[in-house]
């Protein structure tokens, strides 16, 4: 049974940092693209980075510089370090396999103030 557990969010002040983590379980998180979403109230969720098995990575223009995406392969875990955040980051986050339309977790809120 595949299973995602995002954690690390919080509240945190504009320009703060935050680093969320997400445990996969159920699957080997090696050959697969993983990938970190959000999605802010009445929104759409959007992707915001990916990393391929390889550690080629991707990233959302409006995070480009301020977000870092990484994965462990050995521990099953992938993580997003979030600099410089702004009030516009203030979603839940999720992880999944890149293009997976199932199997979300229950996500991890992140607030920015301002």
């Amino acid at each position: 049974q595949v299973q995602l557990v995002e954690s690390g969010g919080g509240l945190v002040q504009a320009g703060g940092s935050l680093r969320l983590s997400c445990v996969a379980s159920g699957f080997t998180l090696r050959g697969y693209i993983m990938a970190w979403y959000r999605q802010a109230p009445g929104k759409q969720r959007e992707l915001v980075a990916h990393i391929t098995s390889i550690g080629n990575t991707n990233y959302a223009d409006s995070v480009k510089g301020r977000f870092t995406i990484s994965r462990d392969n050995a521990k099953n875990t992938v993580y997003l370090q979030m600099n410089s955040l702004k009030p516009e980051d203030t979603a839940v986050y999720y992880c999944n396999r890149l293009n997976e339309p199932n199997n979300w977790g229950q996500g991890t809120q992140v607030t920015v103030s301002s």
